[in-house]
């Protein structure tokens, strides 16, 4: 009797040989793990605080407290950021979901904060270990075992984005992205494979010959929930759908050349997006239209568009196939039908044509202007106009990179064989990530799954020629006691060994040491930020929100009604979810670049009111009217504190103004030394970043330092030494506090009168709560009846109940001097933020 006739007999067989490879998926999973968590100390501080290492994640951590607060109820809109227009949260549900769930079922339904805190530090640890699974089975459909076990390796190590998304405290969900993603990869490809060595055909379908379908079927409903929760990480996630879609229509075009049938391609896609579509069905808000990156209307009916195009390619070829067409008729057919799909869509609904057609450019497009400066969406292949491959090398090694590029070469060269579709697949989805990399860097983490797999495929192929798989077959017919492993020794050769050094070498050890580096690096989130925040807190009045309510949000052309205790926070948008989850007050921008303000488009354009308005004005007066047009109501200003660091005013600054479009003449090039050197110019200096941070808003009326943290060895230091040397500056050359919080107040009105024409000086000493000092100065003309008046926003007669808590203050009371004449003035807190008047 055969083996099949002893079903459970096979079955023992089958576990009884795959289980070395299931322990050693196991134990590279563990050592993935163990890489990830090794930082912990950085995360987990010695006074049980949990500091996270990005801003996202802080967010993350946020809008998890706000689900377990009002579980199942999550936040879709929070009024908490981008003030006074709130943000909706483009964030998918499931990451959160899954983290709650697992802080609810390991704290018996009541977590306590610090078992949330854990539960989230360790989440992307957990799903980056797990990722070695699909790779695995990918690998090893692709190549056998060997190459799906050295697939896991690499990927157990891969460098770059995502190890650094997968690491302890990394708590976001591009991990969980790329987890679901190659899991429905997996699926997908395992669904072929089943389908088409089964030869199904759509009689199958409606004989209901469930011997043929029933595990492609199985195989296709796991692809559509893999590929759903993808999607419920991420909206964005419309980008595996291109993928597949794309490998459809090459495949079918393969299938119809080599005369074979596409119907097994059809069942997989078709029921793939069929599940997809029930399962995103639910999460969709009809109130968002068609939008790429808000669960809308576009995800289903593109899902809908994909299980109709599955259809047609195979349908099509079935119709070219009976009627006995010349086989290049059909991807003219496809061509066709493709242009009067898009036609109809764009009769149909115009809105709907401009997402789908404008939706590549937006994937794998350049960014240009104030976008062009965020760090994930730049391109990794060019700086400038240059092409360079030195960020490649950086995030994924030399032998990675070029062994995937040497990969995606072999692969493409199988196209002009009979390549198998799971091949074809890889391909496919190699470019395209690849493509989508020297768009966005954002997707290098997807692209350290293609790395591994196609590093692994081309140990494989060496191992291939060095006959690994008669090597194995003699190891398994010897070995059935440890003792035999002696014995099997023999039959290694000598290629075998140098093969498997050069893997080692080449593949293993590059990433490898590269992750332990990784494991190196410091915590994301500065203390001086975090110190700033607690601050803030501490220290503020209460803005009279509820911060862990779940909020409606305002109806279309509507504004979110805050209590009239609300205020901003205006700070560069990198730091808005620090201000909102550890400050617990309301940024005016954040980093969902929303409250940017500037230009998009052309610098004919109006520069709306925003952060990259506010820190560019070339006054304060126009800096105040920048805060002034943020918040629409009358008599009430977009921001009532600006929080300002280091790096904002030195090596960051230049990627404020490009949201304006307007960069010119913020810096020059001077001969130092032996080379040319950008230096800050006149215009740098006289803007409002550069007199709150470089001047500490010495001479500002209505801006006022409360707070500052330690100084940092920074940038700050030469930008004086410019300064004073070429403009005559009399600046302290030394680094000041590294994060800065001014308040933006009405200032004391201080009126009097001297002889016309006189030049009249009114000072004080600053003294920080670092036990820094510094003088406040400003100067006037009296007129020709000598008045004078100046607005200072300083009180000397320190905080009052309800009101900022300011440690920064005047060490003495303002003293005013003209001629031989001084007076001293003492200006109470009151006055300064009523904008009251003193007559001297």
């Amino acid at each position: 009797m055969s083996s099949q006739d002893h079903p459970v007999s096979s079955f023992k067989d089958k576990i009884k040989s795959s289980w070395p490879y299931t322990l050693t998926v196991a134990i590279i999973g563990l050592m993935s793990l163990w890489i990830r968590t090794y930082p912990s100390d950085t995360v987990f501080l010695s006074d049980g605080s949990v500091r996270y290492t990005a801003n996202d994640a802080w967010f993350h951590m946020r809008t998890l407290r706000v689900l377990l607060e009002n579980y199942p109820h999550r936040m879709f809109f929070d009024p908490m950021t981008n003030y006074p227009n709130g943000s909706y949260i483009h964030f998918g549900p499931l990451f959160d979901q899954m983290m709650a769930i697992t802080s609810l079922i390991l704290g018996m339904g009541h977590p306590i904060s610090h078992l949330v805190d854990t539960v989230g530090a360790y989440f992307p640890a957990v799903l980056g270990a797990l990722t070695v699974i699909p790779v695995y089975y990918i690998g090893k459909y692709i190549g056998g075992h060997k190459t799906g076990i050295l697939a896991a390796i690499v990927i157990a190590f891969a460098p770059g984005h995502f190890l650094l998304h997968s690491m302890i405290g990394s708590t976001d969900h591009h991990i969980a992205e790329s987890l679901f993603s190659t899991f429905f990869m997996m699926f997908f490809m395992l669904a072929l494979i089943s389908a088409k060595e089964k030869k199904l055909r759509f009689e199958d379908v409606f004989n209901k010959n469930l011997k043929v379908l029933k595990e492609p079927f199985i195989y296709s409903v796991l692809a559509g929930v893999m590929y759903s929760a993808y999607q419920l990480c991420w909206p964005g996630g419309s980008l595996f759908l291109l993928i597949v879609l794309v490998y459809a229509v090459f495949q079918c075009i393969l299938d119809n050349f080599q005369n074979e049938s596409s119907d097994y391609l059809g069942f997989t896609g078709i029921i793939t997006c069929l599940v997809s579509t029930i399962l995103i069905l639910p999460f969709v808000h009809p109130d968002m239209g068609f939008s790429l990156y808000y669960y809308s209307w576009f995800h289903v009916i593109t899902a809908i568009g994909a299980m109709a195009g599955f259809a047609a390619l195979s349908l099509i070829q079935r119709e070219s196939k009976r009627k006995k067409m010349k086989t290049y008729y059909y991807p003219l057919i496809i061509l066709g039908a493709g242009i009067l799909g898009f036609i109809f869509i764009k009769v149909l609904s115009p809105s709907l044509y401009s997402l789908i057609i404008n939706a590549p450019s937006t994937i794998f497009g350049i960014q240009q202007g104030g976008p062009s400066t965020i760090g994930e969406a730049s391109s990794m292949f060019r700086i400038g106009d240059k092409i360079v491959l030195s960020e490649a090398y950086k995030y994924f090694t030399p032998t990675g990179f070029l062994a995937s590029l040497l990969g995606i070469v072999i692969l493409a060269a199988n196209l002009f064989r009979k390549p198998k579709p799971q091949e074809v697949l890889l391909l496919i989805w190699c470019l395209l990530i690849l493509f989508a990399i020297y768009g966005q860097n954002r997707f290098a983490y997807y692209y350290s799954i293609n790395i591994s797999i196609l590093s692994a495929y081309l140990g494989g192929l060496l191992l291939d020629k060095v006959k690994w798989n008669e090597l194995d077959q003699k190891f398994k017919n010897t070995v059935k006691l440890p003792e035999d492993i002696p014995k099997a020794f023999k039959f290694i050769k000598v290629q075998q060994i140098f093969a498997v050094l050069a893997i080692v070498l080449f593949l293993i050890y590059p990433v490898y040491g590269s992750a332990i580096l990784y494991t190196k690096i410091s915590n994301g989130t500065p203390d001086q930020w975090v110190e700033a925040c607690d601050w803030l807190r501490s220290n503020t009045p209460d803005p009279g929100m509820n911060y862990n309510a779940v909020y409606e949000a305002p109806k279309n052309g509507e504004m979110f009604q805050y209590p009239d205790t609300a205020y901003g926070v205006m700070s560069w948008w990198d730091y808005g979810h620090y201000i909102e989850t550890i400050g617990h007050r309301m940024p005016n921008a954040n980093p969902f670049q929303a409250g940017i303000g500037g230009r998009r488009v052309s610098i004919n354009e109006t520069n709306q009111p925003g952060a990259a308005t506010f820190f560019t004005a070339p006054s304060e007066e126009e800096a105040s009217a920048v805060l002034e047009a943020i918040d629409p109501r009358p008599d009430k200003a977009g921001a009532r504190y600006i929080m300002s660091d280091a790096r904002m005013a030195t090596v960051m600054f230049s990627a404020i103004p490009k949201w304006t479009l307007d960069t010119e003449g913020y810096e020059q090039a001077y001969w130092i030394g032996n080379q040319y050197q950008s230096i800050p110019t006149a215009r740098y200096f006289n803007t409002m970043k550069a007199k709150l941070h470089i001047f500490d808003g010495n001479g500002l009326k209505h801006y006022r330092m409360v707070y500052e943290t330690e100084a940092y060895q920074s940038n700050e230091v030469a930008y004086k030494q410019v300064y004073n040397y070429f403009y005559g500056g009399k600046l302290p050359e030394v680094d000041t506090g590294s994060v800065k919080i001014f308040e933006y107040v009405k200032g004391a009105n201080i009126t009097g009168t001297a002889s016309p024409n006189e030049t009249v000086k009114i000072s004080t000493t600053i003294l920080t709560d670092k036990g820094r000092t510094f003088e406040y100065t400003q100067s006037t003309t009296t007129d020709s009846q000598g008045r004078y008046e100046f607005t200072v926003p300083y009180s000397t007669e320190g905080p009052i109940a309800g009101q900022t808590q300011f440690d920064t203050a005047p060490s003495g009371p303002y003293v005013l001097s003209y001629g031989d004449t001084t007076k001293e003035i003492k200006v109470s807190e009151e006055t300064v933020l009523k904008g009251e008047e003193i007559k001297v």
